[in-house]
């Protein structure tokens, strides 16, 4: 259908199906040098681990500039609508509901729906904000709500990066981390994401403006969320937000942060280089 603006493709939908193979959450374990005990068939998926699944495979002829498919099929083209500009797109968030457990070693699917399109104006250019709801499904089961917020940037040249935001101080628990290439690559070929800020120093720096590599927001978010189970052991995950404030760049060492906030409630945040915050997150246990 030929889509006349980009509210069009509110409602579209697609579904992929994966065997959620114990294999892939074992070789994030080893790259994050955790422990991959009970990473066996009949287990349950660790959070946010479905992030390995459901890839979006794509033909090397359709792939654009950046590494990522092209647009225009499931998710907006939103160049064509801003005269053929050139557009950055980010994952900057997710608002995920666990309802029941994903087995290891059994198949699975997902379905994909355009939930909202808005377009915006800011200080940076005009901006495009795309809700995806992901439905991941064990049989008839739904086990997990996965909303992500995707945000298109009009690209401009010199454009500078988010002004530096303060960072909570009144944390209970700080743990440092330090992201290398070598991570970035892992992580990067786990999730099959193909962009290229995440292992082409030269094209994150001259085109997209990165002073280097950039550390995926969702292994940010994994860190995140590892942590707080690391503190609160043996609690049941419910609910997991997070959103990211600012990039953090490969080599450069950052703090995992994080306190009680309520009963059952975890804030998380991520504290970069110069001490600004990168990332904010909140999980809520059973």
């Amino acid at each position: 259908m030929d889509k006349t603006s980009l509210q069009d493709w509110i409602g579209g939908s697609e579904t992929a199906a994966d065997l959620i193979s114990p294999e892939r959450c074992i070789a994030l374990a080893r790259a994050l040098d955790r422990s991959d005990a009970g990473l066996i068939a009949g287990t349950p998926l660790p959070p946010l681990r479905h992030w390995l699944y459901f890839w979006s495979i794509a033909t090397r002829a359709r792939l654009g500039r950046d590494g990522h498919p092209t647009l225009g099929g499931f998710l907006p083209d939103v160049s064509r609508f801003w005269g053929d500009a050139q557009t950055r797109r980010m994952w900057a968030g997710s608002r995920i509901a666990f309802h029941h457990p994903v087995p290891l070693g059994r198949p699975a699917r997902r379905i994909s729906t355009v939930e909202n399109v808005v377009e915006k104006s800011g200080r940076s250019g005009r901006l495009v904000f795309v809700t995806v709801r992901h439905e991941i499904y064990y049989g008839a089961t739904l086990c997990i709500t996965d909303r992500h917020d995707i945000v298109y940037r009009e690209e401009k040249p010199g454009a500078a990066l988010p002004p530096p935001e303060p960072a909570p101080t009144d944390q209970e628990w700080d743990e440092g981390f330090v992201a290398d290439p070598v991570l970035l690559f892992r992580y990067s070929a786990l999730t099959f994401n193909g962009h290229r800020i995440h292992y082409d120093r030269d094209y994150a720096r001259h085109v997209e403006g990165y002073e280097g590599l950039v550390v995926h927001g969702p292994l940010l978010a994994t860190l995140l969320i590892d942590f707080a189970g690391d503190a609160l052991p043996g609690r049941q995950l419910k609910q997991f937000g997070f959103r990211g404030r600012r990039p953090v760049l490969d080599g450069q060492p950052f703090s995992l942060r994080g306190r009680l906030s309520g009963e059952n409630v975890v804030s998380l945040w991520i504290v970069d280089a110069d001490d600004a915050l990168a990332m904010t997150a909140e999980a809520r246990f059973g």
